[in-house]
């Protein structure tokens, strides 16, 4: 069975690579990272260095496909919206119609749940909860407009599956835990508004089960949006605080009311679009919201219809964190 992953050199889709060549699949891995495709092909993964943008080359990646992943896109807190749009939105309607062109099985799409996001408490939030009218951040923006394309071709007869993951870590992230690793270390991480906020994280290898779920339900459930997490809603500040004693760092907050935090963004966010060509700031405004607002995710439909089940434990995947740390000590 042939499966093309797009995204490939990033942190979701390399593992999903893996995981796929484990089960004996043909796996394709288009992405622009080369050396990232190098430790693919070392892997024995076919290689494809290609922009999700170039619609000829996405054609000829989905030649031959029996599967699609679409796990490549523009994931960023800050950024030009040209940069999101194309990535995010011309990327995906590239896929779409590679995978009308060649008659693709299933194309399983990969969504974000910061299409939910609000400046407010948000709990046990529901696929079909309605979304807010405004999209905080130019990625959220673009990743609605995605979806809104998927939902256009499923009409269109396209088969394909959505999925909406928060939050993903593990050995092999460079976004999340570790940003928030190196905040602690050389600054400290602003405790605003309350003492603790609730939010869901989710191992890789549990986004990598839940996108082979999807790959193996029937056609009963195309069409359908899935929220993804790890089924264990944590309190941020306690789980930073017991991350940072495993790793035996000092664990420095400084406590910051939500208005000054926003206002300290916006005015970072003004200096970056205005003097430093949108260099990612410190600290946006979606930031400060993360940081302020509790948000967890409802996963029984998955539970029920993909029969998704988490198969790493945010323990599990903590303690392989802090032992590749004592191997490679890349976070101190």
């Amino acid at each position: 069975m042939n499966i093309l992953v797009t995204g490939a050199t990033g942190f979701l889709g390399f593992n999903l690579c893996l995981r796929l060549k484990q089960m004996g699949m043909t796996v394709y891995g288009l992405g622009r990272n080369i050396q990232k495709g190098e430790k693919l092909k070392d892997n024995g993964i076919n290689f494809i260095q290609e922009s999700l943008e170039n619609k000829e080359g996405i054609e000829k990646a989905c030649i031959g496909m029996d599967y699609v992943f679409h796990c490549g896109a523009k994931s960023s807190a800050w950024g030009k919206y040209e940069e999101f749009y194309q990535s995010n939105v011309v990327g995906t309607k590239n896929i779409i119609n590679a995978c009308f062109k060649n008659k693709v099985k299933r194309l399983i799409h990969v969504s974000s749940p910061s299409i939910y996001f609000e400046f407010k408490d948000k709990l046990n939030i529901k696929e079909i909860d309605s979304l807010p009218e405004t999209q905080v951040n130019y990625y959220a923006t673009t990743k609605k407009m995605a979806e809104d394309e998927i939902d256009k071709a499923f009409e269109n007869g396209l088969s394909v599956i959505t999925i909406r993951p928060r939050a993903i870590f593990g050995v092999g992230d460079t976004a999340l835990l570790p940003r928030l690793i190196r905040s602690n270390k050389e600054k400290f991480i602003p405790l605003i508004c309350k003492s603790d906020i609730l939010i869901d994280i989710t191992h890789v290898d549990n986004v990598v089960e839940s996108l082979i779920c999807a790959m193996n339900v029937d056609n009963t459930y195309l069409g359908e949006k899935y929220n993804i997490t790890n089924d264990e809603p944590i309190y941020m500040y306690d789980f930073l605080s017991k991350l940072m004693e495993k790793l035996k760092i000092p664990f420095k907050t400084k406590k910051i009311s939500y208005k000054t935090a926003l206002k300290f963004a916006g005015i970072l966010e003004f200096i970056s679009k205005t003097f430093l060509n949108y260099k990612e700031p410190v600290f946006t405004k979606y930031t400060v919201g993360l940081l302020a607002f509790s948000q967890t995710l409802d996963i029984q439909k998955a539970k029920k219809e993909l029969n998704y089940k988490p198969i790493k434990s945010i323990q599990e995947g903590v303690e392989e964190l802090v032992k590749y740390n004592e191997e490679t000590h890349e976070y101190c």
